[in-house]
């Protein structure tokens, strides 16, 4: 390992076993990355902004006319390692200790550790997730909890991390004074402690990576691998990733975000409710894209089911992985009938997956991968489907941006409105992955609920199924009467002692503004 170069503030407090994950040597690969990519990472950004103004001004995403050469050209992804040529079924969680042993015990192929949408990203949280994922990795990780004692199985999930998106920055970490951009601070540290132990169990470092809007953000993340090689932080052909194709913009680059990483991509995975929110936020200003109630934007709507198909098609052309979302539904406990009902939606949703071609899918509780391992099992026998091509689907940019349509109810309006009080209160009080209304709640979910009623409230065409326009009026009277049901529910005492007035504050904010804001996280991440 060579020795860099250790200029670096680390502002957060060292709490017990924090300095074994940064350590003098962990902390210099973390400023050469910062040094080397911070400029292209913020280049990167501009150019979203750019990109988003011609959105607004009227320009409408197409396929890119400069690589067609890329799109029409004869090659392939590199080979899938063991570990991930079974992806039938994957659950994702935060890297809470007692999360990541019962998820790596679940009986999935795969856990994704996730250091971004369902993790609030606390210091604490931020390292000691790095703690957990380094002893989940030399399998020493255990917890003793309530009498009872975890630890890992025998045979366990393969482990996938998801460092946080380029928007977002890590601000206990500075270099030259300047907070490094938080997923290489994951990346980093992560690939850092783990890759030789990881190499010595014939895995590897494997990540997901969130967020992107273009395949120039590929190349960026292409770039960084190839450095951390060059640095014998990794050997060459262990790291793999599979990116998440969860902004609309993204959708129409998905063959050059491929090529841009083909040396280490395995796969491409459908994240549905960041694709929800990305369409929303990229036709802010646009009257004529207003969302119906996020209850009646299923993945059978025209322009996700043309998305979901457009990868695998593309996925499985070049020879990666297509996989499927995420099952948001959790066991509902006390109510049998509901219950069977969540558990159908479940059922039809995978059974659509495994048909249309994915090769494995995503869900939220462990209670859910028997279900989608049966599916899966029953319609896919070999590892993979990679033999089906899909040469039937042709997709279009008129299939992409198609707006579905449906009702606007009072109803929606609400469970919006409580769903976002909800969540940011709990995010505020670190933790990112909520139960909510028999759902499994992340900041993507949670993303689009802010973003329609923001959408509703500042377009003529936000108007109730019963003729009632959606004004800022109407939403603050609906705030206080959804804030009072909060109340009611957790009483006085927990009211008071969470963060249920400030996620009010910051979501009436969010609503008056004439800008729409980018997301949610960045506007609370100061509060955290």
């Amino acid at each position: 390992m060579k020795k860099l170069d250790p200029r670096i503030d680390v502002v957060g407090e060292l709490e017990a076993g924090f300095q074994e994950i940064l350590t003098a040597d962990a902390l210099a690969f973390l400023a050469q990355l910062a040094r080397k990519f911070q400029a292209r990472v913020n280049d990167l950004l501009v150019a979203r902004d750019i990109r988003q103004a011609a959105i607004d001004g009227g320009e409408r995403p197409d396929f890119l006319a400069d690589t067609v050469d890329i799109r029409e050209g004869d090659w392939q992804v590199c080979s899938v390692p063991a570990d991930l040529q079974d992806r039938r079924v994957e659950i994702t969680g935060p890297t809470d200790r007692k999360m990541i042993i019962n998820a790596l015990n679940s009986g999935a192929k795969v856990f994704m550790a996730d250091c971004e949408d369902s993790m609030a990203p606390t210091w604490y949280n931020v390292v000691a997730g790095q703690i957990n994922l380094r002893d989940a990795v030399d399998r020493s990780i255990s917890l003793k909890s309530k009498g009872k004692r975890y630890s890992l199985n025998e045979q366990t999930a393969t482990l996938i991390v998801r460092p946080r998106g380029w928007h977002l920055n890590e601000k206990n970490i500075l270099v030259d004074g300047v907070a490094m951009p938080a997923g290489l601070v994951d990346f980093g540290l992560y690939l850092f402690h783990n890759a030789d132990t990881l190499r010595e169990r014939g895995s590897g470092p494997y990540f997901y990576l969130p967020k992107m809007e273009s395949h120039l953000e590929a190349r960026l993340w292409n770039d960084v691998f190839r450095f951390a090689e060059s640095q014998d932080v990794v050997a060459p052909d262990q790291i793999k990733v599979t990116v998440l194709i969860e902004t609309l913009l993204a959708a129409f680059e998905t063959e050059e975000i491929l090529f841009e990483l083909k040396d280490y991509i395995v796969g491409q995975n459908c994240g549905r409710w960041d694709y929800i929110f990305s369409f929303i936020k990229k036709f802010n200003q646009h009257a004529e894209y207003v969302m119906p109630d996020r209850g009646e934007i299923g993945m059978t709507r025209h322009f996700l089911r043309s998305y979901s198909q457009q990868v695998i098609k593309t996925c499985h052309r070049r020879g990666a992985y297509a996989i499927g979302g995420m099952a948001a539904q959790i066991p509902i406990k006390n109510d049998d009938d509901a219950n069977r009902h969540a558990m159908a939606k479940v059922r039809d949703d995978k059974e659509r997956e495994v048909s249309d071609g994915h090769d494995g899918t995503w869900v939220a509780h462990p209670a859910l991968v028997p279900i989608a391992m049966e599916i899966f099992d029953a319609h896919m026998p070999g590892a993979n489907q990679l033999d089906r091509l899909r040469e039937d689907v042709s997709v279009t940019a008129e299939d992409l941006l198609q707006v579905p349509k449906g009702k606007i109810t009072e109803a929606g309006l609400r469970d919006n409105i409580y769903v976002s009080l909800q969540y940011i209160a709990a995010w505020l009080g670190g933790n990112g992955c909520v139960p909510i209304n028999n759902l499994m709640e992340d900041a993507a979910t949670a993303e689009i609920s802010r973003a329609q009623i923001w959408q509703w409230v500042h377009h003529d065409t936000g108007v109730l199924d019963s003729g009632k326009v959606v004004s800022y009026g109407l939403f603050k009277a609906l705030l206080r009467e959804e804030m009072q049901k909060i109340k009611d529910g957790v009483g006085d005492e927990q009211f008071d002692a969470g963060n249920f007035r400030a996620a009010a504050q910051l979501l009436d904010e969010l609503t008056q503004r004439s800008e729409f804001a980018d997301f949610l996280t960045s506007e609370a991440y100061p509060d955290l």
